[in-house]
């Protein structure tokens, strides 16, 4: 008689980091977003980091063509993506050799040994070979052969021989599905329709994803596979979203509110490229997306959209948003309603095109000729991106002005869930479109100090608008000295009043204390969980994130003076702790990382702990 072995019990984790690893065409990418899609669909919070290699065609095998994907889950809130994976899936030595050194000391490590030939080692830059000169002694590691278990399991698919290691990729998600338990049968469904076109493929796939599952099943590596249970999020429908596309739909619904047509010029750069492919989705929403031949042409496009009574936006990244920098000085002067989207990127220059970077902030705010004061927001997470997009219509609208939203490369390839709005309830958007002839003027303003809107064409609302500085009424070329002062100022008090429509500020965490960290942008998950952490620690700390970099909030000051010391993390050299002395005489601590990649949540802890225990500081410093 065959007794069949219990089934292992599972371990009970509350959170997990795992990263996936390995060469560009080794579908890292695609492997890490079906384990988010997974984890959503569970009821996991989650944070996720794509990390892409800067060069499109590194050679196979060496560092610079390593492709990452880090993935944060959690029985409860996430804030980031993580500092460290627990587990860590490599599938080629330059993959190790980059990624390594992140891993937790104690942590998995999956490595596909097929490929650890010395041609292999060579190419990546190890000098001996990692799986037998003791490097790997501080982890668990589990090698596997993928090239011979694939081909295995997926004989009598009907697939050739390079399709069928195109497969491995799955292998692999299949084994780590087993260490983290997670369904089957949705992953098989979710293969069978992203491959239908190719049935031989789609089989291939599944039978390469079931034999991994089943590889954790059989192998002795681990004591146990873990559990991580759905997070107890607040009731709703939840969507899971990048940055990216949370900023095409936070244009929709604003467009829609306000019952107009979008426009949407752009040029592909990256990482702006994927707003362009989600509107493209959307035409059904009376959306126009129009790829132009340049950034010039683009947002002149899209001013022309807003002066013909569309809502105009344009976007792009740091190089191509300096192309256009002459157009939004048109669209201030016309000023009429349009949204710049800068999603940031390492530079200057083409500089790091695929990797993350806060560096835009004085080009977004200061990067014109003339005085050409333009409202600048920041959002904070891909789900945030729908609600700073929204709002940057709003106010663009509602002032008849450019606008500038600041994203970044990690917020755009990133995702979370999104807890879908009540779209009756987002805030009110009204154009206001003149109609009356009557004592019709096009620079008369309202309490807002915003012109009329006139749709060209519209009886008896004849005027002229251009580049030109123009009467501050009647809306004529004129070159007399005290109109042109008048009207610069009227266009910076525009700008300034944005202020005092925004909701007093007010900190997360402590009210007063000892540290107040203020952010901006991407930093936000980070920070959050530092300042957490911290606290726990027995600090008193406050946490300020702004969305309206410019103009600043009216309160900023008020809050800062509650705290001892104000710390302000940026992934640049310290552009907001400059601008916020420079607006506001406020004087604070920088913490600064340029090197294309997120803050660690450690980073910003130890430096939170190290102002704590300070009794006196230098009016203003930068650690480094």
């Amino acid at each position: 008689m065959t007794v069949s072995a219990a089934p292992r019990p599972h371990i009970d984790l509350q959170n997990a980091v795992v990263r996936f690893a390995g060469d560009s065409g080794d579908g890292m990418q695609l492997t890490g977003t079906e384990f988010t899609r997974e984890a959503a669909l569970y009821g996991n919070d989650l944070a996720t980091f794509p990390d892409y290699p800067a060069e499109i065609r590194a050679p196979a095998g060496t560092t610079a063509g390593v492709s990452g994907y880090q993935i944060q889950f959690a029985a409860h809130e996430v804030y980031s993506a993580g500092d460290q994976p627990d587990t860590l899936v490599a599938m080629n030595p330059a993959a190790l050799k980059v990624h390594l050194p992140d891993l937790k000391r104690g942590g998995l490590l999956i490595l596909n040994e097929a490929t650890f030939k010395q041609s292999d080692l060579d190419r990546a830059g190890w000098k001996t070979n990692p799986l037998t000169d003791g490097t790997l002694e501080n982890y668990q590691v589990i090698k596997v052969d993928f090239e011979h278990l694939v081909g295995k399991a997926v004989e009598g698919a009907g697939v050739s021989a390079k399709d069928a290691s195109r497969c491995k990729n799955f292998y692999a998600l299949g084994l780590v599905f087993w260490i983290y338990s997670r369904d089957i049968e949705r992953e098989e469904q979710a293969i069978r329709e992203r491959f239908k076109k190719s049935p031989p493929l789609a089989e291939a796939n599944v039978r390469a994803f079931k034999a991994g599952y089943n590889y954790g099943e059989t192998i002795e590596a681990l004591d146990a596979p873990y559990s991580i249970q759905p997070a107890r999020l607040k009731p709703g429908k939840y969507r899971n979203v990048t940055g990216n596309s949370a900023l095409a739909l936070g244009l929709i619904a604003a467009a829609q509110k306000a019952g107009l047509r979008l426009f949407y010029g752009s040029y592909p750069i990256t990482p702006a490229s994927d707003i362009l492919h989600e509107l493209s989705k959307y035409r059904r929403f009376q959306l126009t997306t129009f790829q132009a031949e340049d950034e010039i042409a683009a947002i002149s496009a899209a001013i022309g959209a807003s002066f013909a009574g569309a809502l105009g936006i344009t976007g792009s990244s740091g190089p191509g948003i300096a192309l256009k920098t002459e157009a939004m000085g048109l669209a201030l002067m016309t000023e009429l309603p349009l949204v710049i989207i800068n999603v940031q990127r390492g530079g200057p220059s083409t500089g790091l095109p695929t990797k993350t970077e806060q560096s835009d902030l004085f080009q977004a705010v200061y990067g014109r000729n003339g005085e050409c004061p333009i409202p600048v927001l920041a959002a904070r997470s891909p789900a945030d991106c729908f609600e700073t997009a929204y709002e940057a219509c709003r106010i663009a609208i509602d002032c008849r002005t450019p606008v500038i939203v600041l994203s970044d490369g990690s917020l755009a390839n990133g995702s979370e869930p999104w807890l879908l709005p009540d779209v009756n309830s987002l805030p009110k958007i009204e154009p206001d479109f003149a109609t009356d002839p009557a004592g019709f003027m096009p620079y008369k303003r309202d309490e807002k100090l915003a012109r009329p809107w006139a749709i060209p064409g519209t009886p008896g609302l004849e005027h002229r608008i251009g580049g030109l500085e123009k009467d501050a009424l009647t809306g004529n070329i004129s070159y007399d000295a005290h109109n042109h002062e008048k009207m610069v100022r009227t266009r910076a008090e525009k700008v300034r009043r944005i202020a005092d429509r925004l909701d007093p500020t007010e900190p997360f965490f402590d009210p007063e204390g000892e540290v107040l960290v203020i952010g901006w942008g991407g930093t936000y998950g980070s920070i959050t969980q530092a300042v957490i952490e911290a606290r726990q620690g027995g600090l008193k700390v406050g946490h300020v994130h702004l969305r309206h970099v410019f103009p600043l909030p009216n309160d900023l000051t008020d809050v800062a003076t509650r705290y001892r010391t104000v710390l302000v993390p940026e992934l640049n050299m310290g552009q907001l702790r400059l601008h916020i002395r420079g607006q506001l005489g406020l004087e604070s601590v920088g913490l600064n990382k340029i090197q294309g990649k997120p803050f660690h949540v450690a980073e910003i802890r130890s430096t939170i702990e190290s102002l704590a225990r300070r009794k006196h500081l230098p009016a203003e410093q930068e650690i480094a």
